[in-house]
């Protein structure tokens, strides 16, 4: 699909702060802002979290016990922290 396009000048000055910014076509800056625009208007709340946990999955660090364990990390930390033994 072809886009003609009017802006005013300061969208004009966004989209080309955005080029330079990025290097990206103006081709694909639109994409993107469509893709934004209907993240936030068209997706439901849980479709919204299920991006949202996409994203972040894998990206956490330490110990894989934690939910179990937290008290006796947190303990530790302390203990660590103000030099108790």
């Amino acid at each position: 699909m072809r886009i003609n396009a009017r802006l005013d000048e300061n969208h004009e000055q966004k989209l080309l702060a955005i080029q330079q910014a990025t290097s990206l076509s103006t081709s694909e800056i639109i994409k993107q802002a469509l893709d934004l625009l209907y993240e936030k208007t068209a997706l439901t709340g849980r479709q919204k979290n299920q991006k949202l946990i996409e994203m972040l999955a894998g990206t956490a660090e330490g110990p894989e016990d934690l939910s179990v364990n937290y008290k006796e990390y947190l303990y530790q930390g302390w203990k660590e922290k103000h030099g108790i033994e």
